[in-house]
């Protein structure tokens, strides 16, 4: 039988495990939108330091199969925060997805074209006749007709070459392909492997400048858990700009709970990933704002080249409510 003492013990132990708010945490799962790497390390420090739990949120992070994977999961309340490519989100909802996005991440697009200068290639004026290699799905290739029409070139004048995601350095490399897509984030590893025979040409350079990576809820979910979705937000923008601040704690705590990955390579994708979170609204308004005048055009380019099943408003399809507007991105 137990003594008082001890039964007095076990209650005093329990009641140290709850939350400042007295009551048991409230359980919430994140689906990333790809493998762990170095833009989700924020994630991973402000779990490791407790930021979370101090909120009373018991946050669990789960690796992810692509931004449309978890758009359905959202969409279908079986997750209660993702990260998705906005673009794909905005497809997601004109689908009927309740999604509604809560903090931008990437609010420069990702996207941008690699080539070898050896090939004779100065510029996309050089892209017609040339073969451009990528995933048939791919949002570049999608987006292909717009990137044509501003930039001057026919939209039929390159031939898409299918390689996998993993095979595009390698295509390159060969002469498979003269010209191929990728994100931003690994751009020091092309540096790299290339030197000054890189041909490199990012799409908000030249105007094509979509949301990429965003934090989304289930509409619904919101409209009930207000609360849970702003502690989380607000947690994940201050952890966002401690990382900013200095990431070497951030890698730690990624590379802690993450295997495989290589130190100095996710540090470069950091100091890149600083690059696509900084534009006119995330430095004045807040770290992750969205701009409603930049998402209506994004949505109009969505409409345009993906096409939407139903028309909705897309200023219901972000906010901006949750953010602490005393932190904003460093320029």
């Amino acid at each position: 039988m137990m003594t008082f003492r001890r039964i007095l013990a076990i209650a005093v132990t329990a009641a140290a495990l709850l939350p400042a708010t007295g009551h048991a945490a409230d359980k919430v799962n994140l689906l990333l939108n790809w493998v762990p790497t170095a833009d989700h390390s924020p994630y991973y420090y402000a779990k490791a330091q407790g930021w979370y739990e101090k909120e009373g949120l018991d946050v669990s992070i789960e690796a992810g199969r692509g931004s449309g994977v978890a758009v359905q999961r959202i969409g279908a309340a079986s997750t209660e925060f993702a990260i998705a490519d906005m673009a794909t989100a905005l497809v997601g909802k004109s689908k009927g997805a309740d999604i509604v996005a809560v903090m931008a991440v990437y609010a420069n697009s990702p996207q941008g074209f690699y080539w070898l200068k050896s090939s004779g290639i100065k510029g996309p004026a050089d892209f017609p006749g040339k073969k451009l290699g990528n995933p048939p799905g791919d949002a570049s290739r999608v987006m292909w007709p717009a990137f044509a029409k501003l930039v001057g070139i026919p939209a039929d004048s390159v031939t898409f070459v299918n390689i996998a995601p993993q095979a595009k350095l390698a295509s390159l490399k060969s002469h498979v392909i003269d010209i191929t897509s990728d994100f931003y984030n690994e751009h020091d590893l092309k540096v790299r492997e290339f030197g000054k025979d890189l041909g490199f040409l990012a799409w908000r350079n030249i105007g094509l400048n979509l949301y990429g990576n965003s934090v989304i809820v289930n509409g619904d979910y919101l409209a009930k858990h207000k609360d849970i979705v702003a502690k989380f937000t607000r947690v994940s923008q201050k952890a966002f700009a401690a990382c900013v601040a200095d990431v070497s704690p951030c890698l730690k705590a990624l590379m802690a709970s993450v295997s495989g990955l290589d130190e100095p390579n996710q540090r470069d994708q950091w100091n890149r990933i600083k690059e696509l979170m900084a534009d006119p609204t995330t430095t004045s308004v807040a770290l992750g704002a969205f701009s409603g005048d930049r998402l209506k055009s994004d949505y109009d380019l969505v409409k345009t080249y993906f096409g939407m099943e139903k028309d909705f408003d897309v200023a219901k399809a972000y906010t901006n409510e949750f953010l602490d507007t005393s932190i904003k991105m460093t320029k």
